[in-house]
């Protein structure tokens, strides 16, 4: 989009973005996203991301994102576990490797930047 917008995140369709079979460490979490806005050099995503129950690996981007619904535990190799749910905002730093133990389907809204 190139101008100005609001979008409900709670009512927004989302695309599907299955994990990599090689993240999925147990259970048969679905992930589901849209971006919303990106910059014209791809260095700046916002969007919406949504996954189910289940226990997933990620290797994280320069992220500050909000939770809409839903809970989750994220460990932070070598460093803190976040504890997530509606209304936290949380930060991961570029390169944290994760493991996100969803334990209600979580819907948040994010600011990436590369």
């Amino acid at each position: 989009m190139d101008h100005s917008f609001v979008l409900h995140i709670p009512d927004a369709e989302l695309e599907s973005e299955p994990p990599a079979r090689e993240q999925i460490v147990s259970g048969t979490p679905e992930v589901t996203g849209k971006v919303v806005w990106e910059s014209e050099d791809g260095r700046q995503i916002r969007g919406i991301w949504q996954i189910t129950p289940g226990v997933v690996t990620d290797t994280e981007a320069d992220e500050l994102f909000v939770v809409i619904s839903g809970s989750a535990t994220i460990e932070v190799e070598g460093g803190p576990t976040l504890k997530v749910g509606p209304g936290d905002m949380a930060v991961l730093r570029a390169g944290d490797r994760t493991t996100w133990t969803v334990h209600e389907t979580l819907r948040k809204a994010y600011a990436i930047n590369l």
